[in-house]
């Protein structure tokens, strides 16, 4: 991302209430990340300190400071899901795209995360690719579900 198109951002959202939120959002939609020498920038911008950035950009969940893959995969975890095999198919995932829990493919294609409930509890494990819900996921259904993604 050039600076210009960061200097766009802040300006965009320069002196609305929770900028620096919407500037943090809105750069991490158009990298999907937040890279630390933007978060420099934007701290000279807008006269904050860095380490006020970093600690609202590590406080919330939804950003990364790490590069993210296209598509998000989130297994959940909770009792439900446990109990209906969670951890083998989170196993399988982890095996098949060679990555562990919160990290990137190689390829940026998936990131790979946990969640403690998608409230699907009935129909678990459940596995989630980023808007989309599988059911009754399988270690054996682990490969033709990826296969559906770019």
């Amino acid at each position: 991302m050039e600076l210009k198109e960061v200097d766009a951002i802040i300006g965009r959202w320069r002196n609305t209430p929770g900028e620096l939120l919407s500037i943090l959002e809105e750069v991490q939609e158009k990298e999907g990340y937040l890279p630390k020498e933007i978060l420099r920038y934007i701290s000279k911008k807008l006269d904050i300190p860095l380490s006020r950035i970093f600690s609202v950009a590590t406080f919330f969940a939804a950003f990364s400071l790490k590069p993210r893959g296209r598509h998000t995969i989130q297994v959940c975890l909770g009792t439900a899901c446990h109990v209906r095999g969670a951890p083998k198919v989170l196993n399988e995932l982890k095996h098949t795209l060679q990555i562990d829990v919160n990290d990137t493919t190689e390829d940026r294609k998936f990131t790979l995360t946990t969640v403690r409930c998608l409230g699907c509890c009935a129909i678990g494990p459940i596995v989630r690719i980023d808007n989309d819900t599988h059911i009754r996921v399988t270690p054996r259904k682990i490969k033709s579900i990826l296969s559906k993604y770019d």
